[in-house]
């Protein structure tokens, strides 16, 4: 299984800055943010499912964009898994015939382009031979983050955007092959009360989270806001360099 980073910015502001998207193998997305907008038409076809963390902007809107691409060149619907809160956002707000049309039910309800998915909290889903299962995470609105384990199980740990998260750890410490976690650090630490507020992290409060691991995976720092990324990095470096975090980047591969 391959993970390949197609965007991990907490924002825009260059070609290098896109936000949330995982691309798995050919044909699985985690999340669709602005990253999705770097692949061709031909690799946009291709894409069978999207799992969403959660319903924030920066994770969702490259969907009607490729649902409205793509669908007519697909002989099946892009299945899209989430939260049922998220799949309701998603119904009431997105794909509602204001903002973009309803792909759930065009063409035709019995042959639409794209179909919904609920997904609860320790929920797995097998495509193939990998297993995405739905992770833990607090943040302001309903949100998940995946587990993502191949068949000789190895595993990639994606936190999505949370605050500090009792019910993560624990389970993440039960992975014995765990070789990757991303996790998120939105703000830097003058701002934590922002990332409280907000249910981010900031470097301290990373510190603190990592403290709870017990596996030794490499580390990599999702999700930090344009113009603070330096002072980010070095914030963490000072605060949690035992853990030897290192910064996301666009187009980095994982293997599992």
């Amino acid at each position: 299984m391959k993970v390949r980073i197609l965007g991990c910015s907490g924002g825009i502001g260059g070609r290098h800055l896109r936000t949330t998207s995982l691309l798995v193998d050919h044909d699985v997305l985690i999340d669709a943010g602005t990253g999705v907008g770097d692949l061709t038409l031909a690799e946009l076809t291709q894409i069978d499912h999207v799992f969403l963390t959660h319903s924030h902007l920066d994770h969702i809107c490259s969907i009607p964009f490729l649902v409205d691409t793509a669908g007519g060149m697909r002989s099946r619907p892009l299945m899209v898994h989430a939260l049922p809160e998220t799949l309701a956002t998603l119904t009431e707000h997105i794909f509602n015939w204001q903002v973009w049309p309803d792909f759930t039910v065009i063409p035709s309800p019995t042959q639409p382009f794209m179909s919904y998915v609920p997904l609860k909290v320790g929920e797995s889903v097998t495509i193939g031979a990998r297993t995405f299962t739905a992770l833990p995470a607090n943040h302001t609105v309903p949100a998940i983050g995946y587990a993502l384990s191949s068949p000789s199980g190895a595993a990639l740990a994606f936190t999505g955007d949370t605050s500090t998260n009792d019910a993560f750890w624990p389970i993440i410490n039960r992975m014995r092959d765990l070789r990757y976690l991303i996790i998120e650090t939105a703000f830097c630490n003058r701002e934590r009360a922002l990332a409280e507020v907000s249910k981010h992290l900031c470097p301290s409060m990373l510190a603190e989270e990592l403290a709870r691991l017990e596996r030794e995976p490499e580390i990599f720092i999702t999700h930090l806001k344009p113009g603070e990324i330096e002072l980010t990095m070095q914030e963490i470096e000072d605060d949690a360099g035992e853990f030897n975090p290192r910064m996301l980047q666009n187009g980095q591969v994982f293997e599992i």
